[in-house]
């Protein structure tokens, strides 16, 4: 008997770790890293620079001793102020700040990886300052139910030769991460998300949500880590 509840589904596709990112990384090389509002850490970084928190993720990753950091699910960050695209409301209740994918922050190149086998449902340049950038979602079918994974970040070259429908296998290379003037403007990193509803949503789908909207994305889009099992 399949789980009514998603989270619960998601989490019984997996027994272990599942890379999504760098076919040479183990569970062993991740640390959790908060970019949280609570990170006092962030408070010293200048909030329109790339360079900044590429530098800021290095140095945590060299203190910690490993190769790449994941984190952000169901998070509160102050770094979307920087863009329009988040904050267009004089009401915070009804900006979007609240981070609904995992994030898995990578060297730029690293190779992205189809988590499960599917198909590729849509693909598109997400181009504003703060956004997606190159996007890829996939939609998989198990014990008769549909849902999607998106892979964000991307680099430019990955949308290249890409068919909606193509079938690709659980693993399977799919993607590079881009760098940061193409991938919205972040620290090259994966933004990895879970749906089970795309809403109507080609090629993209929101990562980031209002206080307002949290519980219909949260229910929609458990985290990501009860599939990965980082």
């Amino acid at each position: 008997m399949k789980p009514e509840n998603f989270a619960e589904f998601i989490a019984g596709l997996t027994t272990e770790y599942t890379p999504v990112v760098g076919e040479n990384l183990e569970h062993e090389d991740f640390v959790p890293i908060d970019l949280s509002e609570n990170n006092p850490e962030l408070m010293k970084l200048e909030m329109l620079s790339s360079e900044a928190f590429s530098v800021f993720l290095n140095n945590s990753l060299r203190s910690a001793g490993k190769k790449a950091a994941f984190g952000g699910y169901n998070e509160v960050r102050n770094l979307y102020k920087r863009s329009r695209l988040f904050n267009k409301n004089v009401d915070e209740f009804l900006n979007r700040n609240i981070h609904i994918g995992l994030d898995i922050w990578a060297a730029e190149g690293t190779e992205v990886l189809a988590v499960l086998e599917g198909k590729i449902h849509s693909f598109r340049d997400n181009a504003n300052f703060g956004d997606y950038g190159p996007t890829i979602i996939l939609e998989h079918e198990k014990d008769g139910r549909k849902f999607y994974t998106l892979y964000g970040h991307l680099s430019r070259k990955s949308l290249e030769g890409l068919k909606e429908g193509r079938k690709v296998a659980q693993s399977e290379k799919i993607a590079e991460l881009g760098k940061p003037s193409e991938n919205g403007d972040y620290a090259p990193h994966l933004h990895f998300q879970v749906m089970e509803d795309l809403m109507g949503n080609i090629g993209d789908f929101p990562g980031v949500t209002s206080k307002k909207e949290l519980d219909l994305f949260l229910q929609n889009c458990p985290d990501p880590n009860l599939l990965l099992k980082i």
